[in-house]
């Protein structure tokens, strides 16, 4: 019995490919031990070409730290460096650097990193934490709510009263110190604006409104903020929160820089309670049952594009504090 032509040269394709399938699969020694001989015999018969002697060592050393920020870096700014370093001619890079967790900041910074280095003068780096409950975090919008403003007389200054919403970085003055940046904020007051920090804008409309609900259960407080300035710039908040008891802590001072003028700065020397609400990094009892942030517009669009990450929710109430100047 023969076969027709076409079903033997079916049949030619088909028995190689079953056969090769087969022993993929069960890799028997023999072949295992054929295939590494094979590689070696391939690897010889290559040409080698001697090195050039030219090598190059790309550090990350104290400068890089100063000028990017701590590490470790985010994975797209390796990526930029590996670029830059191809650019330059080099035909090999090796990379002495373990990856040992994965990227969480990469696409979803709490605020773009690339917008907000806009906003730091010359010689300045944020100082992002890499622990504890500020984990990751490179931007504090803090709402606040000045119930009285007096000065060393204890009478009023200004119209007494003050609500307002700033924005503060957590950065690296040139000599390494860590400090507070004050890059923004929204004023009630216009006469608060452009502010000691000279980076306050007068609010053209302006609602907060602050109620405490209190029964059988936990006391439930609930707050709206509504801040927007004349090009568009806004800053909102609705949060309502379960109230519990907070932590007090002693009078410490806090230095905070203008953006603007990063020669001046304030010493806010503040006595405080701190309730943490919601941290994704501690991971305490979780007691915002409704939240919305928005944020943009004007000059602050490049700041919020959506893709920032919300870190902590904290509620602190200051119960006395100074501010000095040096």
């Amino acid at each position: 019995m023969t076969l027709a032509p076409r079903r033997l040269v079916l049949l030619c394709g088909i028995l190689p490919t079953i056969v090769v399938a087969l022993v993929s699969l069960g890799r028997p020694a023999a072949f295992t031990h054929f295939e590494y001989g094979v590689y070696d015999r391939l690897s010889r018969a290559i040409r080698a070409h001697a090195p050039g002697g030219h090598v190059a060592i790309v550090d990350v050393d104290e400068r890089s730290l100063a000028a990017i920020g701590q590490w470790p870096w985010r994975r797209d700014v390796v990526a930029t460096l590996l670029s830059k370093i191809r650019e330059l001619g080099a035909p090999t890079i090796g990379v002495d650097v373990i990856f040992a967790e994965s990227d969480r900041r990469s696409g979803e910074d709490d605020q773009p990193d690339a917008a907000l280095a806009s906003y730091l003068p010359p010689g300045w780096s944020p100082n992002i934490a890499t622990t504890g409950a500020a984990k990751d975090a490179n931007l504090r919008a803090v709402f606040i709510d000045r119930m009285t403003i007096n000065g060393p007389d204890g009478m009023p200054i200004g119209k007494g009263s003050n609500r307002l919403v700033y924005l503060a970085a957590p950065v690296k003055d040139p000599t390494g110190t860590n400090v507070q940046l004050i890059i923004g904020g929204l004023s009630e007051d216009p006469g608060y604006a452009p502010g000691p920090f000279g980076v306050y804008l007068p609010t053209t409309t302006h609602t907060m409104q602050r109620s405490t609900t209190t029964g059988n259960g936990a006391p439930m407080e609930v707050q709206d903020w509504a801040f927007a300035a004349t090009a568009g710039e806004h800053l909102e908040m609705h949060i309502r929160f379960e109230k519990g008891v907070g932590n007090k802590s002693n009078p410490t001072d806090t230095r905070f820089y203008s953006a603007k003028v990063p020669t001046f700065f304030q010493i806010s020397r503040q006595e405080q309670v701190l309730d943490i609400l919601k941290n994704v990094t501690t991971n305490p009892p979780d007691r915002v049952k409704e939240f919305s942030f928005k944020a943009g517009g004007g000059s602050y669009a490049r700041l919020f594009d959506g893709t920032e990450k919300l870190l902590s929710w904290d509620n602190i109430v200051w119960i006395h504090r100074s501010i000095l100047l040096p």
